[in-house]
């Protein structure tokens, strides 16, 4: 138990802000706050329409998610991408403060829309 208090101790005094703990999930060591995708999985077939859901773990700073699709912001996304066009896409889950400055926080997947 020392040791694993040490080594936290460790990456913190080396300005590590983040450690990965599944794929593409990270945790904020400082923060507590942890971001992870659960649907679709990476690398899907997805239809037009689709849910994505995620985990948000919130820490000290967290308060919600901003999700993009293909780097652009989904502004008042409610669970359900609509009409997304045939190809691969990427979606991101950032994790953001009350006054939505965005953590270091992210999680992403790939799907393809059939």
């Amino acid at each position: 138990m020392r040791f694993v208090v040490w080594l936290l101790a460790l990456i913190g005094m080396l300005g590590w802000s983040h450690i990965g703990w599944t794929a593409g999930q990270q945790l904020d060591i400082h923060d507590g706050s942890a971001i992870t995708i659960t649907a679709p999985e990476n690398g899907a077939t997805v239809g037009s329409s689709f849910p994505l859901r995620y985990e948000l773990r919130k820490g000290l700073k967290a308060d919600h998610a901003h999700v993009y699709l293909d780097g652009k912001y989904q502004k008042g996304f409610k669970g359900m991408f609509h009409n997304v066009s045939p190809g691969r896409h990427t979606i991101t889950v950032k994790v953001a403060t009350k006054d939505h400055d965005m953590l270091p926080i992210s999680d992403s997947v790939e799907v393809t829309v059939k």
